[in-house]
């Protein structure tokens, strides 16, 4: 996809500022947004390979953190789903200015609890800035709630390890609420953290290929005009 531009931004919220890597192709289709629960997201290994493989499938990404260092000290914040979707909608707005300039359609890669605040976000998200595709990869989709899940509109794909069943379950069930296209994937043998051989490598070519779909049918007018 030729050269692809790194850069670490900050993003600005209130008097706090997060730490993020966007990395963009020269010729891209899209950004999609990172979300995980955890303060060093940004530095995670997995989704690092993940961005990777999306970059060379010239999809842009920007992979920061939702939460400060003091922040994620203990577990309460990384549950704090209202929270997070605030801070992915923050970091959304930031990166505006970049999907004008390139005409870039927007997306959510959401991991553990990032993956229901990439729900809250993408429904409470403002028409000029919607969100055209959400991909979960062994994501918390139902701790979005009832509520959001209903309104989803955005085409979520669930990627699920065979061998993570209560998190299988957890997805199935809030599935069953999500009124968009959707789609669970299973990667066989796969635990939760995706550390079997190949696990990731399927869970980045998956993920890439529907955010490709559902941008490029994004760029085409709708018939009947376009919920979301």
């Amino acid at each position: 996809m030729g050269h692809i531009t790194n850069e670490q931004v900050r993003i600005h919220i209130g008097d706090i500022a997060l730490a993020g890597d966007l990395a963009v192709p020269e010729v891209a289709s899209g950004l999609v947004l990172f979300a995980h629960g955890s303060g060093n997201s940004r530095h995670s290994a997995r989704n690092r390979e993940v961005a990777s493989m999306l970059n060379g499938m010239g999809l842009g990404t920007l992979l920061f953190d939702l939460l400060t260092a003091d922040e994620d000290v203990g577990m309460s914040k990384r549950f704090d789903i209202a929270l997070l979707g605030e801070r992915l909608k923050a970091a959304t707005v930031s990166v505006a200015h970049l999907t004008r300039e390139r005409h870039l359609r927007l997306g959510y890669f959401g991991a553990s609890t990032g993956a229901a605040a990439a729900i809250r976000a993408a429904v409470d998200s403002p028409p000029h800035m919607r969100i055209d595709a959400v991909v979960s990869r062994g994501g918390r989709v139902d701790l979005a709630g009832h509520e959001a899940l209903c309104q989803l509109r955005a085409p979520t794909l669930m990627i699920v390890g065979e061998a993570d069943p209560e998190v299988l379950k957890l997805n199935a069930r809030a599935t069953a609420w999500m009124p968009c296209e959707k789609r669970l994937e299973v990667i066989p043998g796969a635990t939760h953290l995706f550390e079997g051989p190949g696990a990731l490598e399927q869970v980045g070519k998956l993920a890439g290929k529907w955010f490709c779909q559902h941008f490029a049918a994004a760029t085409q007018p709708a018939p009947h005009g376009h919920a979301g």
